[in-house]
């Protein structure tokens, strides 16, 4: 019988939920902030895992320095991982900013941009048709 999820998702689940605990609870740097960690894709053998995070940023801040903030503490984090898990290989990790959340505001926006003007033309041409037929 096949497994339902094969080994990288189920790591790739845990690791997501470790390193949400973990910069939640033990990274420090004023730098980061508030971050939401939205997928984690591992390479097959482990070795390297991609972290897709988005911030909430407060004042000043942006994303490239939060993001740089937590890619100088890679190591520091992949040290904790390693504690929190019991894996052979602890994988590497490097953060990327997700612009999945961003791109799907722009087109939610364009498309209620879209739907309004739709709904001025049917408005504007019904008008039209009213002052026609009196």
């Amino acid at each position: 019988m096949a497994k339902e999820y094969s080994r990288t998702s189920r790591v790739s689940q845990q690791v997501q939920k470790e390193l949400a605990r973990i910069l939640q609870q033990e990274v420090k740097d004023p730098r980061i902030g508030m971050v939401t960690i939205s997928g984690v894709d591992i390479t097959r053998d482990l070795a390297y895992a991609k972290v897709f995070v988005t911030f909430l940023t407060i004042g000043d801040q942006t994303n490239e320095e939060s993001l740089e903030g937590l890619n100088s503490a890679a190591g520091y984090i992949r040290r904790l991982l390693g504690k929190a898990m019991r894996l052979r290989i602890v994988p590497a990790v490097r953060f990327c900013f997700d612009e999945t959340l961003t791109e799907g505001l722009r087109l939610s926006e364009l498309v209620s941009g879209a739907v309004k003007k739709d709904r001025e033309k049917l408005l504007a041409s019904g008008r039209k048709e009213d002052e026609d037929n009196a």
